[in-house]
C-alpha cells in the first residue's frame, strides 16, 4: 500500500512538472489583425534561467497548430530544454512580405512582431547564440529564408522537405497571388528563392541542416541545394532517408533539428 502511495504521488509530480502551451495574441501591425501564434514552455523554464528559442514553421494549406495536431510538443520541449514557438504562416503566405497582397507580410511579422514579443514576454535567450528556425515544406524554405536576410537573429536554420526552389512550379501553391506570376516577374521568383541565395548562405556563417526524404518529390531540389553549398564550402549537414512528403517523416525529422540546433548553443 505504501508503495503504491508513493508511485501515485512520483507520477502526480511528474505530471506537474511537464511543459505548458499557451496560445499567443500578437497584434500584427504590419497586416493590422491580430495573428495568433502556440508557444510550448519547458518545464525548466521555471527555474529562472534563460532557455533558447527554437522557431517552427508550418507548411503550405497549414496553420500555427499543425505541428501540436500531429506530435508531442511538450515532450520535446522538456527534452531539449528549449522553447518551441509556432507561429502563424497563414494558408500560402511562404512567410514573404508579398507586394502585391497588405495582408501577406509575413516575413515582417515573424521578425519585427513575433521573435520581439517572445523575447519581451518569456526567459529565453533573447539573442543570436539562443535562437534557431526550421520547418516542413513551406515552413522548410521558410527557415531557410528567414535566416538567410536576417542572419544576425539566428544561430542556425534547418528545413524539412524545402520547397527550395519556388520555381519548381510556377503554377501551383498561390505563390504568383503573392508575389505576381513568373512570366511577368522571373526576377521576384528568382530572388526569393532560397536555392539562388548560397552566396548570402555563405556571408551569413550560420549552422545549416538540410533534410528530405528519398520518396520526397522535392529530394532533387534539395539535392541541388546541397551541391551549391558544397561548391561554395558552405559548412552545413545534410541528410537523406527513406520517407515521403508525409508527417511520418517530420516528426520524426524534427528531434535531429533538435538536437542539431542544441549542439550549436
Amino acid at each position: 500500500m505504501i508503495r503504491k502511495t508513493v508511485l501515485i504521488l512520483f507520477v502526480a509530480i511528474l505530471t506537474l512538472r511537464a511543459a505548458q502551451t499557451d496560445t499567443l495574441h500578437i497584434f500584427s501591425k504590419s497586416m493590422q489583425k491580430e495573428i495568433n501564434a502556440l508557444i510550448i514552455i519547458p518545464d525548466a523554464a521555471a527555474a529562472g534561467n534563460p532557455l533558447p528559442a527554437v522557431y517552427l514553421l508550418h507548411g503550405y494549406s497549414g496553420g500555427y497548430l499543425d505541428w501540436s495536431r500531429h506530435m508531442n510538443l511538450e515532450q520535446l520541449a522538456d527534452r531539449f530544454r528549449v522553447f518551441i514557438i509556432c507561429p502563424e504562416g497563414a494558408y500560402n503566405s511562404w512567410y514573404l512580405d508579398s507586394p502585391l497582397q497588405k495582408d501577406s507580410q509575413y516575413e515582417t511579422h515573424i521578425i519585427k512582431e513575433v521573435i520581439p514579443y517572445v523575447d519581451q514576454h518569456f526567459p529565453v535567450r533573447a539573442k543570436k547564440e539562443g535562437r534557431a528556425i526550421t520547418g516542413l515544406s513551406m515552413g522548410g524554405h521558410g527557415a531557410l529564408y528567414l535566416a538567410i536576410r536576417h542572419p544576425g537573429l539566428f544561430a542556425a536554420a534547418g528545413s524539412m522537405s524545402g520547397v527550395v526552389d519556388l520555381g519548381y512550379s510556377t503554377k501551383r501553391w498561390e505563390i504568383a497571388q503573392k508575389i505576381g506570376a513568373y512570366e511577368k516577374y522571373p526576377r521576384r521568383w528568382e530572388g526569393n528563392s532560397v536555392i539562388n541565395m548560397t552566396e548570402q548562405m555563405r556571408k551569413a556563417n550560420l549552422g545549416w541542416l538540410l533534410d528530405c526524404g528519398t520518396d520526397d518529390p522535392f529530394i532533387g531540389i534539395n539535392r541541388t541545394l546541397h551541391k551549391k553549398m558544397l561548391d561554395k564550402k558552405i559548412a552545413h549537414t545534410y541528410i537523406e532517408r527513406p520517407g515521403g512528403h508525409s508527417w511520418h517523416y517530420w516528426t520524426n525529422a524534427v528531434s535531429y533539428h533538435l538536437m542539431f540546433f542544441k549542439k550549436l548553443q
